[in-house]
């Protein structure tokens, strides 16, 4: 049989009008049968009487017959469920009810009542029943008339006060718990007895009359109630108290807006503020975010707790509050703030550990310290009432101290506030220290851009220029685009601008040790081809040789496909050469604002080999500019074609300010955006031309005795340029320079001296040979003029040209430099 429950039959009524009775005596066996017997179980009269009763039961439940004839003599009656078994052999499920007779002779037959359970969820429930059910659950139960009004509630609505039952009858929802809404829970009663549909799960958070002082959650389900003839005639209603679900719920949905919101930046101040911007409403009405200054700068912080001796700088990064006063001595975001020695956020910072205070002492003062003659507040003044500090941990490191404040004393902070609010600020610990690294990381690879781009061009007198920067890695700041000014011998410049595949901290150490490498070769004076065949090269070489650290990721294997554009511009006579690897061609702005585009060959990418490098001379007019640019200017890797990237550039530059410094970043505003693809590098350079009377030439013919005459040449040029103070040491050596260029080389001789922010002196002849400086002995006769010349001159060196090499001394026009 299913399972069977027993009740006092004689605290029950029993509706026996679809009952099928029949008579046992004492001994259990059949005395009567009846025709609703035979049709609930197969069973003809003459087949039943004076069988015992068990015999129609199944096996299990015919062995507990006996008891129930002996329980029933004793206690009045039994009922509870059995199964019979058909004639046919199958089981019946039946209610059964059992119950003594009296007779007049003193025997007591019983009375057994079988109810078929089919279709039935079980028992058939007697209004005694039922209402020792609805009595006695401990959910909140109530019926509403059609007016609204209490007719009846059982005892666990008065859980929620209100008062007892009778007190409640025809009262309204909003007689009994005023500090409910009222209108809404009326308005889904209406809806279901206007509809007939259920509502089941409604949640209501208000404050009940049994807590009036705090917010409490329930769950209402709604029921309507119809008489014999459908007619609505009331709801039944049921209350459960969810508060410590609905509270969970609004922790998970904090926990969840946290994940959201806080973090969203690598900036610190910006973390901390959505720190406070979470916790308030949600679990505080005022809350302030405190961190060490050493957070905010990214510097590295010891591990484990302070120590309680330890001087301890704070400095507010955020704070929110719910109302406009509270308080109203809050510290700015961005100030330093201290706290009394001993008080609880300087003990949170020491231990490491939360506190919490349910009811602060209201006479007590803040703890932190105001500006000196200040008034200290106390909290009453302040309006505080509760309390939590949650240190700010991450990674085994004590970054600052939140505060969570309440204000409404019926609502103090407890045990599940604290470990919600450790469980966010943990969350929010992570970010901050995330931002500090970054902070740190960030000021790291600015110091280390800061040492791989030129700080400032250095001055001269061969061009005037402006660069714009603009990395495509927003985090660092850092790329593997480059440019630079070099100064070189005979007043002219190098113009250099390039770029190293990829982006970040490897593409910038590829792209330092690039442009170290072009400065050095810059310094041997070698002509634009010569420099990138040299740089190509060095570039290769690594992979050529199997080199392991010119792996992919290193900064010899990150170098590999850089370009480079090289430009060589003289002011003396305005010739300008350059030679290309990999790399756009420069725009030329001449005077009149027409732009073209360089007709320049391009060589291959450095380190990858291929055809020689060629080099282009043109000559530009006084006031031309030369563009130079990466190809992220032009927006390559996109799809566009050259010629329409070459428009815009065009377009940009003939817009452009007469102003070099406005001219360079409107091109770079016109054409790259905030956050490019690409690293952009932009230099613009304005020719100039050295006046004619700062450069004086003289042609020598092959004689010993020219050198005298050379001498008074070159100190009439000084006299007339006011230079006299640099006659003696140029003397020296331009008798030392020209006579050496007698004695070793053939062909004709040239002499110039050019006059710009140095004084140059420069000997032409046709030989093609390298000069070296010697040591000689004391003894020796000669050998001593090239180690004079380079005491005597800032710097010295030699340059290869077509016709043959110029030897060069330059000497500073600033006293102050030896």
């Amino acid at each position: 049989m299913g399972g069977h429950k027993e009740q006092d039959v004689a605290r029950q009524g029993f509706d026996v009008a679809d009952a099928a009775p029949l008579l046992l005596d004492p001994q259990g066996m059949v005395t009567g049968w009846t025709g609703q017997a035979e049709r609930l179980l197969g069973h003809s009269a003459s087949e039943t009487v004076g069988r015992k009763l068990a015999e129609l039961l199944t096996p299990k439940d015919a062995e507990r017959v006996p008891d129930l004839v002996e329980r029933c003599r004793g206690d009045g009656g039994w009922a509870g469920l059995m199964t019979a078994l058909h004639r046919d052999g199958r089981p019946v499920a039946v209610m059964v009810r059992i119950t003594p007779t009296v007779e007049p002779r003193g025997r007591s037959p019983l009375l057994v009542l079988l109810s078929e359970l089919a279709g039935s969820p079980g028992w058939d429930m007697s209004r005694a029943v039922l209402e020792q059910m609805v009595a006695g659950s401990s959910i909140g139960i109530a019926i509403v008339d059609t007016d609204l009004r209490f007719v009846w509630s059982n005892a666990a609505l008065e859980q929620f006060g209100g008062g007892p039952a009778e007190r409640r009858l025809g009262l309204r929802f909003a007689d009994v718990q005023p500090g409910m809404d009222a209108e809404a829970v009326e308005a889904q009663m209406r809806h279901v007895l206007e509809t007939g549909e259920r509502v089941v799960g409604y949640e209501h958070v208000g404050r009940v009359r049994s807590a009036p002082l705090r917010d409490t959650a329930h769950m209402l389900s709604f029921t309507r109630l119809d008489d014999e003839q459908g007619r609505p005639m009331g709801v039944y209603y049921t209350v459960v108290d969810v508060t410590g679900w609905h509270r969970a719920r609004q922790r998970l949905a904090l926990l969840d807006r946290a994940g959201e919101h806080i973090g969203r930046t690598l900036d610190i101040m910006s973390t901390a503020q959505e720190l406070a911007d979470v916790a308030v409403p949600g679990l505080a009405e005022f809350v302030t975010v405190d961190l060490l200054e050493t957070v905010l700068r990214g510097a590295e912080l010891p591990s484990g707790p302070l120590a309680e001796t330890d001087r301890v700088p704070l400095c507010r990064a955020g704070h929110r509050s719910l109302y406009e006063d509270l308080p109203r001595t809050v510290v700015k975001a961005g100030e330093a703030v201290a706290y009394l020695a001993g008080s609880p956020p300087v003990r949170c910072l020491t231990t490491g550990r939360s506190w919490r205070q349910e009811q602060l002492d209201p006479l007590a003062t803040e703890w932190a310290v105001g500006a000196p003659g200040s008034r200290e507040s106390t909290f009453l003044e302040l309006g505080l009432q509760s309390v939590m500090i949650v240190p700010i941990r991450a990674r085994g490191v004590t970054l600052g101290v939140t505060t969570f404040f309440r204000r409404r004393r019926e609502n103090p902070f407890d045990a599940d506030d604290l470990n919600l609010a450790e469980d966010l600020v943990s969350r929010a610990a992570v970010c901050v220290d995330n931002a500090r690294r970054y902070t740190r990381e960030r000021d790291a690879t600015l110091v280390l851009q800061r040492s791989l781009l030129p700080h400032r061009l250095p001055e001269q007198d061969a061009v005037g220029v402006s660069a714009c920067y603009r990395p495509a890695d927003e985090l660092t700041g850092l790329g593997g685009d480059w440019y630079d000014l070099i100064r070189l011998s005979g007043a002219r410049v190098a113009l250099v601008v390039g770029e190293v595949p990829g982006h970040g901290i490897a593409a910038a150490a590829a792209m330092g040790r690039l442009r170290t490498a072009v400065r050095t070769l810059a310094a041997l004076d070698l002509p634009p081809e010569e420099v990138l065949a040299h740089l190509d090269d060095l570039v290769g070489r690594p992979a050529r040789d199997g080199d392991d650290e010119a792996e992919a990721g290193s900064s010899e294997g990150q170098a590999v496909g850089a370009g480079c554009l090289y430009v060589i511009y003289d002011p003396v006579d305005g010739r300008c050469t350059m030679s290309a690897a990999g790399h756009p061609a420069p725009a030329v702005v001449a005077p009149d604002g027409t732009v073209t585009f360089v007709e320049l060959p391009q060589g291959p990418a450095l380190g990858v080999g291929g055809s020689p490098f060629e080099s282009v001379e043109l000559s530009l007019a006084e006031g031309s500019t030369l563009a130079l640019h990466t190809d992220g200017l032009l927006g390559r890797g996109g799809p566009g074609p050259v010629d329409t990237d070459r428009d815009r550039l065009r377009r940009a530059l003939e817009r452009a300010a007469d102003s070099l410094e406005p001219s360079c970043r409107a091109v770079m505003d016109a054409l790259v955006p905030a956050r490019p693809y690409d690293d952009v590098a932009l230099l613009m350079a304005r020719t100039k031309r050295l006046a004619p009377g700062r450069v004086a030439v003289w042609a020598l013919p092959a004689d010993p005795a020219v050198v005298a005459e050379a001498r008074r040449s070159a100190t009439r040029q000084l006299a007339r340029w006011g230079l006299d103070e640099l006659a003696f040491t140029t003397e020296l050596v331009v008798s030392e320079l020209v006579t050496n260029a007698l004695r070793h080389a053939a062909g004709p001789v040239r002499l110039r001296l050019i006059h710009e922010r140095s004084l140059v002196c420069e000997v032409f002849d046709g030989g093609a040979t390298t000069p070296h400086v010697r040591h000689p002995r004391a003894t020796d006769e000669g050998g001593r003029g090239l180690l004079l010349v380079s005491q005597l001159a800032q710097r010295w060196g030699t340059r290869f040209v077509a016709e043959g090499k110029i030897i060069w001394a330059e000497q500073s026009l600033d006293p102050s430099v030896e």
